[in-house]
């Protein structure tokens, strides 16, 4: 495929794509995390449902910490195509 494209609606979306990902959303996701460990210790939160939930917790956790690595990943791989694409276009 020879065609390199960074319109202005791609750009804008990368933009707002960058912020969620660095804002809120890893934010969020670290809040998550924080509550649930919390949460997940017997000395702050005891009872049968909540050792049932820290029967999934552990899980739910390793996966959150899993997306929120996998999509800092995603925002730094979207940030270098884009700017390879502007500088292939001559777009710097």
């Amino acid at each position: 495929m020879d065609r390199v494209l960074s319109t202005a609606i791609a750009r804008e979306a990368i933009t707002r794509f960058q912020q969620i990902v660095n804002g809120p959303l890893l934010q969020q996701i670290g809040d998550l995390n924080r509550e649930g460990q919390l949460l997940s210790d017997a000395n702050n939160w005891d009872g049968r449902l909540a050792s049932e939930f820290r029967t999934h917790w552990s899980d739910t956790n390793q996966k959150l910490l899993t997306v929120q690595r996998t999509l800092e990943e995603l925002r730094q791989q979207v940030a270098k195509i884009n700017q390879n694409i502007m500088q292939a276009g001559g777009n710097q």
